[in-house]
């Protein structure tokens, strides 16, 4: 089953930006399609894939800092190619 995951990740520091960094580095190293935007990065792929590889990189993530919090939005399709008809 393919999906679509929305994640906004947002730790509650002050050198915030280098963990938001490091986030999607991880992402974008990884064998998914990956498209980010000002306020979001979208991961797509296979749900039994793409939820461990989520489980792990979120984890790692959290190791880091002291708090922070994660909006995560799935959707069970693959949007990575979506464009407006509009």
């Amino acid at each position: 089953m393919e999906i679509s995951v929305d994640l906004t990740l947002s730790p509650l520091q002050d050198d915030y930006e280098k963990h938001v960094i490091n986030f999607i580095k991880a992402l974008r190293n990884s064998p998914f399609k990956v498209l980010e935007n000002p306020l979001s990065t979208q991961i797509f792929g296979d749900y039994d894939a793409l939820m461990p590889f989520l489980n792990t990189e979120i984890k790692r993530s959290f190791q880091d800092v002291d708090i922070s919090v994660l909006t995560m939005k799935v959707v069970k399709t693959n949007r990575s190619d979506y464009e407006p008809h509009f």
